[in-house]
């Protein structure tokens, strides 16, 4: 039987951000796991959309493969009533959108996300190893995004640059991720 000081006693576990730190470059090609961020997964009607928007401080996407910027906020369309919004200047878009009446699902996602970082002349190719979007700038160009495929997992991919990619996937996925870019960069500089 354990002692009334014992019993009272809690245990509090750092989380480490997963991945974190870890960087790779190949010529042509840079990865580095990007710093932790809030991150939402948003369902709504159109009927919402207004609301939402001047909620989070930025006009949600409307359109297929598109995305808004403000303020170190980014909300990437990736269905007709979904979004995810990713907040990388320390703001809480979850507690944002809890004062909104209109109907919709905001679900908080920081955890279960890693971003990674994909940069350099050779960032699109790299991708392209394991990824069958098609990444040219007529087809995906700086802001465009889209739910896909990397090897064997799901991502999420925004162009931020011409030659700059934001990957987000699963933390339980990240290392396979990471693992899989770093050898298509090696593949890409031969």
């Amino acid at each position: 039987m354990a002692n009334a000081a014992t019993a009272t006693t809690v245990a509090m576990a750092a989380r480490a951000p997963a991945q974190a730190g870890r960087e790779f470059s190949a010529k042509g090609v840079k990865l580095a796991v990007l710093a932790p961020a809030e991150r939402i997964s948003l369902r709504a009607p159109a009927a919402s959309v207004a609301a939402l928007s001047k909620a989070l401080g930025l006009t949600l996407p409307k359109a297929p493969k598109t995305s808004a910027t403000k303020d170190g906020r980014t909300a990437l369309w990736l269905g007709p009533d979904e979004w995810m919004v990713i907040d990388e200047a320390g703001g809480d878009p979850l507690a944002d959108c809890a004062g909104v009446k209109q109907l919709h699902s905001a679900v908080g996602i920081s955890h279960r996300n890693v971003g990674i970082s994909v940069t350099g002349p050779a960032a699109a190719a790299c991708i392209n190893a394991g990824c069958p979007q098609d990444l040219s700038l007529a087809a995906f160009p700086v802001g465009a995004c889209s739910r896909t495929v990397l090897g064997k997992v799901e991502i999420v991919l925004l162009r931020t640059a011409e030659d700059a990619f934001r990957v987000e996937c699963w933390r339980s996925f990240s290392d396979y991720v990471f693992a899989f870019l770093a050898q298509a960069a090696t593949d890409a500089a031969a």
